[in-house]
C-alpha cells in the first residue's frame, strides 16, 4: 500500500488514476486473464527514500535496483537460493527496492525484482487484481529458477508484495518453490486503513468508490474482505516454507498491528519496536529504514549476517516524502 493510497486517503488525491471497482474473488484457483509481468533491466543507483527513487524513474522508467535482474547470475554454496523481491501497491520494483536490493546483492545472493499488477500502459504497479498478480509472481519464480537452476527461492515481500506472494505460496502451489517468504509490512489480515474501511463496508457503493480513487488491490487489503478471509482460510501459513513479518507497532496503514502477524506454525514475527523501542518506523519509511534492512538480511542469512544496529527513528518519517512523489 503505498503512493495513490496514502496520498488519497490523507490528502484526496487520485494518484494513479481511476480503477474499476474489486472483483469478488470467488475461487482462487479460477481462471483470470494474466499479463506477463514487466521486468526492469537498467540498473539504477541506490536511493534514501521513496521520493528520491520517484525522481530517478521519471527519466528512467525501466530502472532496476543496482545488481538485480541479472538472469546470468548462478546461486553460491553460501548463498544457494536466489531472492525474489515483490514492491508494494501503486509502485514499482525500484521505488521499494532501490536500497535493499543492492544491499542483497552485494552479500552474495542472485536477486531479482519485477513490476506486477500494473494496468495497461501505467507507469506504477500493483493495483490490480491480487489474483491475477500472485499468477505472475508464479511466472516470475518459474523464470528465476529455471534461469538460476536453483531448487527453490526466497521471497521478500513488501506490503501488499507479502500479500500477493503468499497468496502465490499458499493457494497457487508455490510453496514447492519457495523456502523463506519474509513478509516486510506485511498486511497479513488486512488494514483499516485509518479507520474508513469498516465505514466503507456498511455504506453501499463506498468501496466502489474506494476502489476508483485508490486501487482495486488496496481494496482486495481490506481488513475482511473475501479475498482476505479466502488468503487465510485453512490457515495462513503451509508446510515446508519458513514464514517471516518484520512488522512496526505505529505502522500507518495497518491497524490494528497484530493484524501484521501470522498465526500458523513455522510462522516468525518479529516487531521493530521489542528489539528497538526508538525506531518508530511506520509502514511507508521500512524498506528505507537501516535497521530494517538488515533484519530482512538477517531473516535471509542468519548464519552470516551482522547484528542489525540500533538508531533512534522519529514517528512518521517517510510519510512527506510518499505523498510529494505521489502528487508530483
Amino acid at each position: 500500500m503505498a503512493f495513490a493510497l496514502v496520498a488519497g486517503v490523507l490528502v484526496g488525491s487520485g494518484v494513479g488514476g481511476p480503477t474499476t471497482a474489486a472483483a469478488e474473488p470467488g475461487d482462487i484457483a479460477e481462471p483470470l486473464v494474466v499479463r506477463a509481468p514487466d521486468v526492469p533491466t537498467v540498473d539504477a543507483p541506490p536511493q534514501p527514500d521513496h521520493l528520491a527513487a520517484a525522481r530517478h524513474l521519471k527519466g528512467n522508467k525501466n530502472a532496476t535496483p543496482l545488481g538485480t535482474n541479472d538472469f546470468g547470475c548462478r546461486p553460491t554454496a553460501a548463498h544457494p537460493r536466489p531472492v525474489v523481491l515483490a514492491h508494494g501497491t501503486d509502485s514499482t520494483a525500484y521505488s521499494d527496492w532501490s536500497a535493499i536490493g543492492p544491499q542483497l546483492a552485494a552479500a552474495g545472493f542472485c536477486v531479482f525484482a519485477l513490476n506486477y499488477g500494473g494496468a495497461p500502459g501505467a507507469d506504477t504497479y500493483g493495483t490490480e487484481d491480487l489474483r491475477a498478480s500472485a499468477y505472475q509472481i508464479g511466472q516470475f519464480v518459474d523464470r528465476v529458477l529455471e534461469a538460476t537452476s536453483a531448487a527453490k527461492v526466497d521471497i521478500v515481500g513488501f506490503s501488499q508484495g507479502a500479500n500477493v506472494t503468499r497468496l502465490y505460496i499458499n493457494k497457487l502451489g508455490g510453496a514447492a518453490k519457495v523456502a523463506q517468504w519474509i513478509g516486510v509490512a506485511s498486511p497479513s489480515y488486512g488494514g483499516v486503513m485509518y479507520g474508513l474501511v469498516p465505514v466503507a463496508q456498511v455504506i453501499p457503493g463506498a468501496l466502489e468508490v474506494f476502489a476508483r480513487v485508490t486501487s482495486t488491490a488496496a481494496v482486495q487489503q481490506a481488513q475482511g474482505s473475501p479475498i482476505m478471509l479466502e488468503l487465510n482460510a485453512g490457515g495462513d501459513t503451509v508446510p515446508g516454507v519458513r514464514y517471516v513479518t518484520i512488522g512496526s507497532r505505529v505502522d500507518e496503514m495497518i491497524q490494528p498491528f497484530s493484524n501484521i502477524a501470522l498465526r500458523g506454525a513455522g510462522a516468525e514475527n518479529i516487531v521493530v519496536q521489542d528489539m528497538c523501542p526508538a525506531n518508530l518506523t511506520g509502514h511507508f519509511h521500512m524498506v528505507y529504514d537501516p535497521f530494517v534492512q538488515q533484519l530482512v538480511l538477517r531473516a535471509l542469512d542468519p548464519v552470516h549476517a551482522p547484528t542489525p544496529t540500533c538508531e533512534a527513528v522519529p514517528l512518521g518519517t517517510g510519510i512527506p516524502q510518499v505523498i510529494i512523489a505521489g502528487n508530483s
